[in-house]
């Protein structure tokens, strides 16, 4: 019995060591192709797009007037771009406002609302002579440059481009949290893929797309939520290559309260686990059959932990292997605690290099001291999973502030 108790907690340890010590070498090597990042400006077009300016919303009624207004204020010729909101359960006052403005307004309404079904209606409402779909979130404001910069790239010759989308809040240690985290994905995610050749990873918004494509490819979406993990994948699968532009700002409200953190990564999470079974099989087959590198690392992305979880984790487990190492040399691990160390440094390393000097500050320091609540919310929601993407969890916004 003993022997096999010490076969399975052997099994147990190489285990945990490969996952999360992959997992963190993972993101050592993006981050440091980060550091290297550089535009690409290979013009091939000279053409100015018709652009369709796609903002979905559900109940969003204390941002999406402000967020509208801003978005008719791009230094893009007025007659090459539209404003479409897509207002899903807004109130009538609000509703009154948006008519008020020169924009497309389309109101849905559904018995389960999801974002991709907001815009396959809206798609369907406005029609076809646009070249350029860009989806925005309700509490996304957008540089005055914005379009313009998405149509250079376009120009470029590519048919799929991400922004850089940035924290437009930081007002409470949740919400610097939030920001560092954007950041450090933008860097390992977008940057650091596109230094390698890589396609960049999707957001959800701040994104843009050959419009006709942009169609055809979401109405074969369905997703409750994650609809830009589903669209990544389908275009990653299909070859296209998604460009980042790192110069082109989208900000983006930040989490500003625990329950809301909690809501939104318990959707991110489930969505990931959701995506990575559906599509691990074609992802080694993409892999084997075509060499198709950038499909399945998307698909590894579905399975590998969320960056605030390896980082705790990492750490726990590095501290119970320097606790015995010190205190309690009669347990003797199979590993070596060596392994364990230079895991959390690689891992470390990676965050060092990820997070934007500017948040090297005091009131990051303070936000840090949330950090324990953070990973706690996270690793709880491992176990409460079931169910979170079968249906639409809302995540609220507060006032704009331009």
């Amino acid at each position: 019995m003993n022997q096999i108790i010490d076969s399975l907690l052997q099994i147990l340890e190489y285990t945990l060591l490969a996952y999360f010590g992959f997992a963190s070498i993972y993101i050592f090597i993006f981050s440091f192709a980060g550091l290297w990042y550089r535009p690409r400006t290979q013009k091939i077009r000279g053409k100015i797009r018709k652009i369709a300016i796609l903002i979905p919303g559900y109940k969003e009624d204390q941002v999406i007037i402000e967020v509208t207004k801003s978005a008719l204020l791009q230094r893009y010729p007025m007659n090459l771009f539209d404003v479409v909101v897509i207002a899903d359960s807004f109130q009538r006052e609000t509703m009154d406002q948006l008519r008020a403005l020169p924009i497309k307004l389309v109101e849905v309404q559904f018995d389960q609302s999801t974002k991709s079904k907001a815009l396959n209606k809206g798609i369907e409402a406005i029609g076809d002579h646009y070249d350029v779909a860009i989806v925005l979130d309700a509490d996304n404001i957008m540089e005055p440059n914005f379009i313009s910069k998405i149509n250079k790239a376009f120009n470029n010759g590519y048919m799929v481009v991400q922004g850089h989308r940035a924290a437009k809040n930081e007002n409470t240690s949740f919400a610097i949290l939030d920001a560092i985290s954007e950041e450090v994905n933008n860097h390992i995610f977008r940057k650091g893929h596109r230094a390698l050749g890589l396609s960049s990873g999707l957001i959800g918004s701040g994104m843009a797309f050959e419009y006709h494509f942009f169609k055809n490819t979401m109405a074969k979406v369905n997703a409750v939520g994650g609809f830009d993990k589903e669209l990544e994948l389908r275009l990653l699968k299909s070859g296209e290559t998604i460009e980042y532009l790192n110069d082109a700002m989208v900000l983006d409200e930040k989490i500003q309260k625990s329950q809301d953190f909690q809501n939104q990564r318990r959707r991110w999470i489930s969505t990931q686990f959701v995506y990575f079974k559906k599509y691990f099989l074609s992802g080694v087959k993409e892999l084997v059959l075509r060499g198709n590198i950038d499909f399945f690392d998307k698909v590894y992305q579905m399975v590998s932990p969320p960056r605030i979880l390896l980082l705790g984790i990492v750490l726990f487990i590095t501290l119970i292997y320097g606790a015995i190492d010190l205190f309690a040399e009669s347990i003797v691990p199979h590993l070596d605690p060596s392994f364990w160390y230079i895991t959390l440094m690689i891992t470390v390393l990676a965050f060092l290099m990820a997070i934007p000097f500017k948040f090297y500050n005091s009131k990051t320091l303070i936000a840090m001291l949330t950090l324990p609540k953070a990973f706690s919310i996270m690793f709880l929601l491992l176990f409460k999973l079931k169910g979170a993407n079968k249906k639409f969890i809302h995540t609220s916004h507060g006032t704009v502030n331009s």
